[in-house]
């Protein structure tokens, strides 16, 4: 059974030779099949942008892309799935600003608009994320169904179809017997039936496909009027807060002296040991006995490697280094070329290449 297999593959590519390089002609289908061929293929491509163009808008940083990517990979080889949450841009600004706004304190209305403005972007985020899990579920879900199941079917029966027309072309060609030509015809003609029904139950389903649409549109509809609406109300708190700002009354400042800081000046000690006239600072010091001799300065230690974080790194092995974005991270040896070995604040471990810049190589 496997030399026949091999047999009738070894016949197959040598009729499409034949047709390629020899010029013969092979069986040809009509303009409505040739049609169906080409809007499936056109569908194929289109499934697969879709997908990766639906993707990017809704993370639309490549950079927290490629840290997401770096993560899962990292998950896969410790054998640990870990669901990772894209950082929607208006949750990271509204981080920083309540971050700030409360540091400055509640007596400054900047900082209370800060904290109110932080509070409006947060539930922008929020709304970002619904949007992302309305169009994975009922846009990017339907799509890789459709290109994994109903898209994979049709290719195969049409794959099947060629190489069922190149082993009844040569079987013809070669004037086989007549119930080997019979049978070729048969399965010819049974996949010829099979991608036609496919590809137009593919290509004549466009209610679910417009629906889908239809909902991504809604999706995208939805998003926008909740953001207006949080917008709107963040804009009038906003115009109250400057109002308040504006209505406030400046008190007079008056800048402190060192004497009022009880600060101990030059001035006070001559004062303190008989007047000694105060000296100018343009004049040169007079030598004095206490002064103590000039140092010479120690040579500069070599300045030890290291590297800043790019992104925060939340260890899920023992042994991992965990940082915050912004951390200067001492580094101690490479491990291999993806990871390092390193110190911060007190903390040894291991961590990724791929979230921190080197700021000072290894010598």
């Amino acid at each position: 059974m496997a030399f026949a297999g091999l047999k009738k593959q070894i016949n197959k590519a040598n009729q499409y030779v034949t047709e390629k390089m020899g010029g013969a002609e092979g069986t040809k289908l009509d303009l409505d099949f040739m049609e169906m061929e080409r809007k499936t293929d056109v569908t194929v491509e289109l499934v697969e942008e879709l997908q990766a163009k639906t993707k990017e808008y809704l993370q639309p940083n490549p950079t927290a892309r490629a840290k997401m990517a770096a993560v899962k990979g990292i998950s896969k080889l410790s054998g640990q799935a870990k669901s990772n949450t894209y950082p929607q841009p208006e949750g990271i600004l509204a981080d920083c600003m309540l971050t700030y706004g409360k540091k400055l304190g509640e007596d400054s209305i900047f900082a209370n608009a800060l904290v109110e403005m932080g509070d409006s972007l947060k539930q922008m985020a929020d709304v970002k994320y619904s949007l992302d899990d309305n169009i994975k579920q009922n846009f990017l879900e339907p799509l890789h169904q459709l290109q994994t199941k109903d898209l994979k079917e049709v290719m195969h029966h049409r794959k099947k179809l060629q190489g069922r027309r190149l082993d009844f072309d040569c079987k013809k060609r070669r004037q086989a017997k007549d119930e080997e030509v019979r049978g070729a015809e048969e399965k010819f003609a049974e996949s010829l039936q099979l991608a036609q029904v496919g590809m137009y139950n593919l290509l004549e389903n466009d209610v679910e496909q417009v629906s889908q649409l239809v909902t991504f549109a809604e999706g995208l509809l939805d998003f926008h009027q909740q953001c207006a609406d949080i917008l709107r109300v963040l804009v009038e708190v906003l115009n109250e807060k400057r109002e308040e700002a504006a209505a406030r009354p400046k008190s007079e400042f008056v800048p402190k002296t060192l004497a009022d800081l009880n600060i101990e000046t030059l001035g006070s000690q001559d004062g303190m040991n008989g007047g000694t006239p105060f000296l100018s600072s343009r004049a040169s010091p007079l030598p004095s006995p206490m002064r103590s001799p000039a140092r010479t300065p120690m040579p500069a230690k070599p300045a030890q490697p290291c590297c800043t974080a790019l992104y925060d790194f939340e260890p899920e092995n023992p042994g991992e280094l965990g940082f915050k974005e912004n951390d200067v991270i001492t580094l101690i040896q490479r491990v291999d070329e993806n990871w390092f070995e390193g110190s911060v604040n007190g903390r040894t471990g291991y961590f990724p290449q791929s979230y921190v810049q080197v700021t000072v190589p290894f010598p």
